[in-house]
């Protein structure tokens, strides 16, 4: 549920039919999130095209790596809802719960040392993104980043945040 209006996917219509079966071909269901951008068909496809081409690239960045931003992201937000998706994501990549117990928490120090530098770069970036500096760049360059990489970070960031503000401004549950 979110505090505004949604279409349930038995009453879409048209494009919002389509993108909810393009979902639920995808994923299996429609998670909160995309039900609440059922107002604006074109800004869902749009959103999953962007999740696509970021969450789901062959690039860079592991899928677990990815989901693991994900989770300190929306950790850093206090975003439940995307803290409690991405976790779920992780146990489905077989992660060990105090791995991810260590990423909701911060505790960057207990994990090796890329995802460490991974991890904390994210969080900065979210929490301040100005106050990053070419140093932090090269901080990610000595724990064995590429430039891609540092790239694919910065966008996986970029849409953790994007959604966490849907999520938390719709009060998606």
């Amino acid at each position: 549920m979110a505090w505004i209006r949604q279409t349930d996917e038995g009453k879409a219509q048209g494009d919002l039919a389509r993108a909810y079966e393009k979902i639920r071909g995808q994923r299996g269901h429609v998670s909160d999130i995309f039900r609440a951008e059922s107002l604006r068909p074109a800004a869902l496809e749009a959103h999953l095209a962007l999740r696509g081409a970021i969450m789901d690239a062959d690039t860079g960045l592991s899928a677990l790596e990815r989901e693991a931003v994900a989770v300190a992201v929306s950790a850093e937000n206090k975003c439940v809802y995307g803290i409690a998706r991405h976790s779920e994501s992780l146990v489905s990549a077989d992660e060990h719960a105090d791995t991810i117990l260590a990423i909701r928490e911060g505790r960057h120090s207990e994990l090796p040392e890329r995802l460490a530098a991974i991890l904390d770069h994210a969080r900065r970036l979210t929490r301040a993104p100005a106050a990053v500096a070419e140093s932090d760049i090269q901080l990610l360059r000595d724990a064995g980043l590429s430039d891609e990489e540092v790239l694919d970070l910065s966008l996986v960031v970029a849409y953790a945040n994007f959604a966490n503000r849907i999520i938390l401004g719709l009060g998606v549950e």
